[in-house]
């Protein structure tokens, strides 16, 4: 699945093993996103469910 900088999804997280360091992308094809709240109503609210640390 991981395949180079998927120009469609930008990232800011360096410690992700799938960011790709001089672009501020995602190499995966897609993510997941979820949340650890029961009722979300702030981004902050938000996870990116297919980080992987480096």
């Amino acid at each position: 699945m991981n395949t180079g900088a998927n120009q469609t999804i930008r990232c800011t997280v360096n410690q992700c093993k799938y960011h790709e360091q001089a672009k501020n992308l995602c190499s995966l094809d897609a993510i997941t996103v979820g949340t650890h709240e029961a009722n979300p109503t702030q981004e902050q609210c938000t996870d990116c469910l297919s980080f992987e640390v480096k």
